[in-house]
């Protein structure tokens, strides 16, 4: 691949419009459009890790976002400027945008992410593979005449957060225009972490665009030049945009690290046990330097904390940087594995998998989260069942009830069963943790709405 291909400013939906001249570039829009849309505004409302805040604020999927996106455009400038200097000609190309383009990419990376965290997204995924939902692996609709396919099955069954991204951001809605959000085409690719179809999720669970949207995904590989792969049966599967690299990493080091901050701010973790983890980034020499910096703010143990973290952040960022320049060649042949965080320095990596082993054991399975994971996958199975049940049987007097209540902009009586599944998933999974309780009490005729 060629990074004087991979980098477009073509918009997805408006690939003839000229572009405008401004003090903004097309990657600068990509940024700000997402900023003030509401999907974006929603992830204030969307659970991160821990429930969602009560006296002690903790990150929820926007704050996360946020940090992710700051995180990457230092990465992407970085990346840029060292390319640069071996290579001073792409200098007058969309090169010296990384950053942007990253920014914006890290910006959108949690868009399609259901309420509840990860287990709204295992509840979508496990109610058609093992739940009620599996009647539609054969069931034809007798309203639309047609059933799911085996390919539009796997979508289902393999539902996935990164694929309902792309999908958000390039799926066209109804009463909105053609391309979905109209980003440019290198910031699409840069939020495909796995680029293939549901065919090829296996155990994994993991792809990066629906069979709704291959042709999207195509049409942008194909102008940015993203190196293609065989696949069996028809299934599509691509080498990852290099891109792709910086905007994983952003997302590793900040969950990563912002969950450690976050145990330790709800006494999860105590202080000795968060400075003993991110000290043990560092050699011991920089360990006694940033000690005698953390002595000054005594009388704040927060405070030390926080500027313990922004230490470890930036030996992380330094080290990825360090790893993506070192491995371009392979990145842009296609033959890099892993992520760059598998690849920083022994000592990093070995307190990055530390973090990893601490935040699963005291962490992933506290008791706080797990209560949330059991509530979420509970309102989400039955908000799914509901809304299954009523695009199959809309004749039905209920079924017109929960219809009436869906916006527009989803169709959910498309002329295809696939369609209409689709439409639903698309409205559940754009609904925040309030939005998607308080209906779910609703229905279930716990609460009634204020008179």
């Amino acid at each position: 691949m060629k990074w004087e291909q991979l980098i477009s400013n073509k918009r997805l939906g408006q690939e003839e419009m000229q572009h405008r001249s401004d003090d903004r570039t097309e990657f600068q829009r990509d940024y700000d459009r997402l900023i003030f849309s509401a999907p974006f505004r929603r992830l204030q409302n969307k659970t991160q890790v821990f429930p969602l805040p009560g006296s002690i604020f903790v990150h929820n999927r926007l704050t996360h976002s946020l940090e992710v996106s700051s995180v990457g455009r230092s990465l992407g400038n970085d990346v840029s400027r060292l390319i640069l200097q071996k290579r001073p000609e792409l200098s007058s190309t969309h090169f010296t945008e990384l950053g942007n383009i990253v920014s914006a990419a890290c910006l959108a990376h949690d868009l399609g992410n259901p309420p509840f965290g990860h287990s709204g997204e295992k509840a979508i995924g496990t109610y058609f593979s093992e739940g009620d939902g599996q009647f539609l692996k054969d069931y034809i609709c007798p309203e639309t005449g047609d059933g799911i396919s085996t390919k539009q099955w796997n979508d289902l069954i393999h539902f996935e957060g990164n694929a309902n991204a792309f999908r958000l951001l390039t799926h066209h809605f109804k009463g909105r225009r053609r391309g979905g959000f109209v980003m440019t085409y290198s910031t699409l690719a840069s939020i495909v972490k796995y680029p293939f179809s549901s065919d090829l999720a296996g155990n994994k669970r993991k792809f990066g665009f629906f069979h709704s949207e291959v042709e999207d995904y195509e049409r942008i590989a194909r102008e940015l030049g993203i190196l293609k792969l065989p696949a069996p049966d028809g299934a599509v599967h691509y080498v990852r945009y290099p891109l792709v690299y910086l905007v994983e990493a952003a997302d590793d080091i900040c969950y990563q690290i912002m969950d450690i901050e976050d145990a330790h701010k709800l006494k999860i973790l105590t202080t000795e046990e968060t400075r003993r983890l991110f000290l043990a980034y560092f050699p011991t020499e920089q360990q006694q330097h940033i000690e005698k910096r953390m002595a000054q703010l005594v009388d704040d143990v927060n405070e030390q904390i926080v500027y313990l973290r922004s230490c470890v952040i930036n030996c992380l960022e330094q080290q990825c940087v360090r790893v993506f320049i070192e491995n371009e060649q392979a990145i842009l042949s296609g033959t890099f594995q892993g992520s760059l965080i598998k690849h920083i320095d022994d000592l990093p990596r070995s307190a990055y998998e530390q973090c990893e082993k601490i935040a699963f054991q005291k962490i992933y399975h506290c008791k706080d989260v797990v209560d949330i994971e059991l509530a979420g996958y509970k309102v989400i199975t039955t908000l799914t069942d509901l809304m299954v049940q009523a695009v199959t049987h809309s004749e039905r007097a209920f079924s017109q009830l929960l219809i009436n209540r869906v916006s527009t902009q989803y169709d959910i009586l498309a002329p295809t069963l696939y369609e209409r599944i689709m439409a639903v998933l698309d409205y559940i999974s754009g609904m925040t943790d309030v939005f998607a309780l308080d209906l779910y009490r609703k229905i279930n005729g716990m609460s009634l709405p204020d008179v």
